[in-house]
């Protein structure tokens, strides 16, 4: 019998991947660069970055089944081509000036890379950590948000030191020869493997029980139910409503509470900082919880922080306030993977999380233009802030929701009479 892996180790190589690609949230540190280098536009580098992330989504969803085929080993080594090419391509279109070369290069070829990279190690770890669902997708997608905060710091250094044009292409092997490093050690456990206690876990009643998924339906499958698409307007309204905050944060702080542009500056950073988090914060805390107890908590406390963020005028409790916004923005992200396997087991785990990714998709392009939008009508952020905090009753309503119907299938599951057409329902 072959030598069964670490399954730390294999969380540790999750997290390589992950924060090579989550370098992606440190796009920003190109765009004055760029204007000054190149003469591209606001308008035109912006795009890159939608691009970027609506084609994540878009491969995530399409590709999923793919990946779970070719297993996590090919997968990530596939995205470490096309992020390192991507990125690659990307440098050299600044050489040449060509804005649709580095379209071409960092929002879709890279995007690509992005897809894969994301829903290739979350499917595998979850597998890994039937014990601690919510601590593993923690782990896994932690590196995505701490991957900015590493790589805008050096990405500074960088263009100052050679230039766009070769930080791009610099870090792109760089990023390839991590994600491909960590790639080689990712595999899914052997089958029927469980770890070291489970089996005595579930005859004490002193410790933890593991209980098996009420169902294991395929991504297909997933798509005919209710479910999935109550867990996709959940994790929508919660990204639309984090990724304007993160969109509008420095001028909205300065207008809000008055803080200078260098003290927003050090508020964006911290804010990466919760991003990384809460992520592996509110996913530990929802192995006790349960998935939909922790979404519930999202939605109280940013329903009251939305509606009271306009008129927090001190500084501190500002910054505070917007913080715990992103720790839930960022522990969506971690939650979704563990709350798939709870509602739709973990047969097919990364194409069912690739197309809910496409709310990330959908979310990214919305969040930001309501609330350019309503700035724009109004010039305050009050309105958008209001809309974004009333969207959270219907998010707790869907949880309700949720929890109720995985609940009742569990209980008919252990009654051992649940149909086919009611797990599909």
């Amino acid at each position: 019998m072959d030598k069964i892996k670490n399954r730390w180790l294999i969380a540790a190589s999750t997290m390589g991947v992950h924060v090579s690609i989550g370098s992606v949230y440190a796009y920003s540190v190109f765009k004055k660069p760029l204007l000054e280098t190149v003469g591209w536009q606001p308008s035109q580098t912006a795009w890159s970055f939608s691009i970027a992330i609506l084609v994540l989504g878009l491969s995530a969803s399409f590709l999923g089944v793919k990946v779970e085929k070719m297993g996590p080993r090919l997968s990530g080594q596939i995205a470490a081509v096309f992020y390192g090419i991507g990125l690659i391509l990307a440098g050299v279109a600044v050489q040449q000036a060509q804005i649709w070369m580095f379209y071409l290069g960092y929002g879709v070829i890279a995007g690509i890379g992005l897809g894969i990279g994301y829903i290739c190690p979350v499917s595998t770890l979850v597998k890994w950590f039937p014990d601690r669902r919510g601590l593993a997708t923690g782990l896994a997608v932690m590196g995505f948000g701490f991957g900015a905060l590493f790589a805008s710091k050096i990405f500074v250094l960088l263009i100052h030191s050679f230039g766009i044009p070769a930080t791009f292409i610099g870090a792109g092997i760089t990023y390839f020869v991590i994600m491909m490093a960590s790639s080689r050690y990712l595999a899914p456990p052997p089958e029927g493997w469980a770890p070291a206690g489970m089996d005595s876990a579930s005859q004490s009643k002193k410790k933890k029980v593991v209980r098996e998924d009420p169902v294991q339906l395929t991504a297909k499958e997933a798509l005919r139910t209710r479910r999935f698409y109550f867990l996709w307007s959940m994790l929508f309204i919660n990204i639309t409503c984090g990724i304007a905050v993160i969109s509008t944060a420095s001028p909205m702080s300065q207008q809000i509470a008055g803080l200078s542009p260098e003290a927003a500056a050090t508020m964006v950073g911290l804010m990466g900082l919760f991003n990384g988090l809460g992520r592996i914060g509110w996913s530990a805390l929802s192995d006790y919880l349960g998935r939909a107890g922790v979404f519930g908590i999202f939605c109280v406390l940013q329903f009251g922080i939305f509606f009271a963020l306009p008129q927090i005028s001190q500084p501190i409790l500002f910054q505070a306030a917007v913080c715990v916004i992103i720790s839930c923005y960022g522990g969506g992200f971690a939650l979704m993977p563990a709350f798939i396997g709870d509602v739709f087991g973990v047969k097919q785990l990364s194409a069912i999380l690739g197309n809910l990714l496409t709310a990330w998709a959908a979310a990214g392009v919305v969040g930001p233009m309501l609330s350019a939008f309503v700035y724009e009508k109004t010039q305050s952020y009050a309105i958008s802030l209001y809309i974004f905090g009333g969207a959270f009753v219907v998010a707790f309503a869907l949880a309700l929701i949720v929890a109720w119907e995985s609940k009742r299938l569990r209980q008919t599951a252990e009654l051992g009479v649940l149909k086919p057409a009611e797990a599909t329902a």
